[in-house]
């Protein structure tokens, strides 16, 4: 199933979103009304919370006096992590057996106020901010609410700043607008995004891509955009030993194709290959046609480039993720590209020149394997030499784990 983690602040208007989601044919799980659920009379919720907060927070029908709760909690943070301590717990256990019940295709919306607060963004294939600026919230707050302005800038000082959801966001929705754009937003994401992507995960295939090479202006967000995807893949399976943007993405100032290039370290092929289910729930399936990269020095036997690659089954965010076993040539060679090139801007230069050209040469390709074959010869004549010089002057040095034997001197 394809999991999306829902969340904004607080009156930026997440359930006109969840609501469209719902009917348009999406599973909704909604952790507020879940955190009622389990503080119902009744529940071992409740109880804790009489324990530690005392008798008088429920009112005379038995039931949780939320607005007694609210002005304690909101008014210490500590007593108020007391309370999360409590409820969060519960409400995903709740929301885990929901989720249990998804079948695979099905499109699965957690609506979870805290996700950034409480780090479960790495937890879902899509985490989706609904954002609207701060004036409005509190316009909405205090004339819908009929909350004082004190207490609505109160409540939004409790969650996480707008500047760290928006980081955690693969799709950030601006409600700031009406109603019906609002909904037309919802309804374009729903085709062009979430439906292929449920399909693709189904049915265990990347997105496809079609066209040639087309090379971007160097964008500061892939970095960050590289760091929410291995955040998934690093909680896929002990087999990761570690995971790392590598390619022309992760380097500052070089044009390249809009594609996030990831390595994952494993410790054999073995280990590769248990990890692929792992990797394909994590919404990157295996590409079945590409099993090595192409021989480079010193290392020129094809039997030590073999690898797996995977690639995103989401069609808003291309990437390649190279599985590569520690110590091989594969796996070292594209470490020591990315630093070299890093580090040296000269050559950063050069490379950003030869891109260029053979992009403008091969941009009438249905594909890119023109593109990508045409750069092999610079990597072994040009690159090399270079990049075997500059490490030795620098002392570079790949990572290393010591209790992984190494599959290759």
């Amino acid at each position: 199933m394809l999991k999306i983690g829902l969340t904004g602040g607080i009156a930026s208007g997440k359930s006109l979103v969840s609501a469209r989601l719902k009917e348009l044919g999406a599973t909704l799980i909604d952790a507020d009304v879940l955190a009622r659920e389990v503080v119902e009379p009744g529940t071992r919720g409740l109880a804790r919370i009489i324990a530690e907060f005392g008798e008088d927070i429920v009112d005379a029908a038995g039931q949780l006096d939320r607005a007694r709760l609210g002005s304690i909690v909101f008014a210490e943070p500590d007593r108020r992590e007391v309370l999360n301590g409590i409820v969060h717990p519960l409400v995903r256990e709740k929301a885990s057996a929901l989720l249990s019940m998804a079948k695979p295709g099905d499109i699965v919306v957690q609506d979870i106020p805290l996700l950034v607060e409480t780090g479960q963004g790495s937890n879902f294939h899509l985490v989706l901010v609904v954002d609207a600026p701060e004036e409005e919230r509190i316009r909405r707050m205090t004339s819908i609410r009929n909350m004082s302005a004190e207490e609505a800038v109160a409540r939004m000082a409790a969650q996480a700043g707008r500047d760290e959801r928006l980081a955690a966001a693969d799709i950030v929705v601006d409600n700031s607008g009406s109603v019906e754009d609002v909904r037309d937003l919802i309804d374009k994401l729903w085709v062009e995004r979430l439906e292929p992507f449920a399909r693709n995960l189904a049915s265990g295939h990347p997105a496809p891509r079609d066209g040639g090479p087309v090379l971007a202006s160097p964008d500061v967000d892939w970095p960050v955009q590289a760091e929410r995807l291995l955040a998934r893949i690093r909680k896929a399976s002990p087999d990761v030993l570690s995971a790392e943007h590598i390619g022309s993405t992760a380097v500052s100032g070089l044009p390249a194709k809009d594609v996030i290039d990831l390595q994952v370290t494993v410790s054999s092929l073995e280990a590769a290959d248990r990890l692929a289910p792992a990797l394909g729930a994590a919404g990157f399936p295996l590409c079945e046609s590409m099993d090595h990269d192409t021989p480079k020095p010193p290392q020129l036997d094809p039997s030590a480039w073999i690898k797996r690659l995977h690639g995103n089954a989401d069609p808003g965010r291309p990437a390649n993720v190279h599985v590569r076993v520690l110590g091989s040539p594969g796996w070292r060679y594209a470490l020591l590209f990315r630093d070299w090139l890093r580090a040296n801007p000269e050559s950063r230069e050069a490379y950003a020149g030869l891109k260029r050209e053979l992009a403008q040469a091969y941009m009438s390709d249905h594909g890119t394997a023109g593109y990508a074959d045409a750069k092999e010869p610079w990597f072994t004549e040009v690159a090399w030499p270079l990049m075997d010089a500059w490490a030795k002057r620098a002392g570079w040095e790949p990572p290393s784990y010591s209790n992984v034997p190494g599959q290759y001197s």
